[in-house]
């Protein structure tokens, strides 16, 4: 009979303990949704403020520029990147697009990229600056991996 009592009281331990790591996951699984669902709603603003006038409001190239030609190069379907790429998403190619460092003919020379220096931190810009210049590339990669075709 003692055996059996112990064998209850390790039982709810364990039940105790169970259910308290399936909430300790829950909660952090839906705090990440959260966070993901944050970031991508700041990467689809900074997409629908920056590039939506070349590459569409759902980033596959159709846009009011490429509708009336005003395009040289058409841009490239922004949903496609993962599967252009063997099923990874780009992420520090893109990032260097983004900022400046590799060349795209469409978006003008490194010195000027089409949107300016919005997204280059400044040579004698502050690091609050600078933060902000990383943070808003990092929002747009968030929100372009999300909208990648399977």
């Amino acid at each position: 009979m003692y055996t059996n009592c112990f064998h209850k009281a390790n039982s709810l331990t364990l039940l105790t303990v169970a259910l308290a790591f399936l909430l300790f996951l829950f909660t952090a699984f839906t705090s990440a949704s959260a966070q993901d669902r944050d970031l991508i709603a700041a990467g689809k603003q900074e997409f629908r403020h920056s590039c939506v006038v070349c590459h569409g409001l759902t980033g596959k190239g159709e846009s009011v520029m490429t509708t009336l030609n005003l395009l040289a190069i058409k841009p490239p379907d922004l949903r496609q990147l993962r599967k252009r790429n063997k099923g990874t998403f780009p992420f520090w190619q893109m990032y260097r697009v983004i900022d400046g460092r590799q060349e795209i003919i469409a978006h003008g020379s490194r010195d000027m990229p089409i949107w300016g220096d919005v997204f280059i931190p400044q040579e004698n810009g502050s690091i609050a600056d600078d933060a902000r210049a990383i943070g808003r590339i990092l929002q747009l990669l968030y929100y372009l991996e999300s909208i990648q075709e399977k």
